[in-house]
């Protein structure tokens, strides 16, 4: 059987091709490959400065961040070691900040060391 992709708007895995289309069953989606393809390409997280980040990387926070139920922000400079990209969700960086444990962060708001 083919390697077809996930859906890009529901994620479903059931999709299937018709007449040069991907197309969902579950919700109705149709989408060509060139257009799977940009997706593809439009995956890449970038940093506040356009450099694009990988996992594993270090990065700098360039702005105080108020953390709900925190007393305190994320102040600007903190470093944060080994970040963890996340595709899935708006906060793109998936981490660990000392004094505030694990979080998500959004790209905009960090530079790569």
């Amino acid at each position: 059987m083919e390697n077809l992709p996930n859906c890009p708007k529901c994620n479903s895995q059931y999709t299937y091709e018709d007449a040069g289309l991907f197309i969902c069953p579950e919700c109705a989606h149709e989408w060509t490959a060139d257009e799977q393809k940009q997706a593809e390409e439009a995956k890449i997280i970038r940093d506040f400065h356009g450099v694009e980040l990988q996992d594993g990387d270090s990065v700098t926070v360039i702005k105080d961040l108020n953390v709900k139920g925190a007393s305190k922000p994320v102040k600007v400079g903190t470093k944060v070691k080994n970040i963890r990209l996340n595709y899935e969700s708006d906060h793109d960086i998936d981490c660990k900040i000392d004094g505030f444990g694990a979080m998500g962060l959004k790209s905009v708001f960090v530079k790569k060391i």
